[in-house]
């Protein structure tokens, strides 16, 4: 059989039950705080908005990753271009602009 003898005193009872409730209260208030309205839309907001973060972080560094390779393409490791490279880009990019130019000025007259 269990011993259910309590050698505690009426006021260490009491004392007892006055931290339970006083916990109780405080949990209670955490409860009331957590499942208030304003406070499930903040917490929501602050979640979109560290994920918005984290994917923006990811594409900068994926874009700064394409730029680099890219400039890789155009300048050797002393920092000069690669005029073998440039030049055929430049002519591409003359040639689109005129073509661009001349569909412009048909489209007009």
């Amino acid at each position: 059989m269990a011993d259910t003898s309590d050698t505690r005193t009426p006021a260490q009872i009491e004392a007892d039950i006055r931290r339970r409730r006083e916990v109780l209260a405080a949990t209670l208030d955490e409860i009331g705080v957590r499942v208030h309205p304003k406070t499930i839309v903040g917490d929501a907001k602050a979640k979109v908005v560290s994920n918005i973060d984290h994917t923006l972080g990811r594409a900068y560094v994926q874009v700064n990753r394409v730029v680099s390779d890219v400039r890789a393409q155009f300048v050797d490791e002393d920092g000069a271009p690669r005029l073998e490279r440039v030049v055929p880009v430049a002519l591409v990019a003359v040639g689109l602009v005129g073509l661009l130019a001349l569909g412009a000025r048909r489209r007009r007259g």
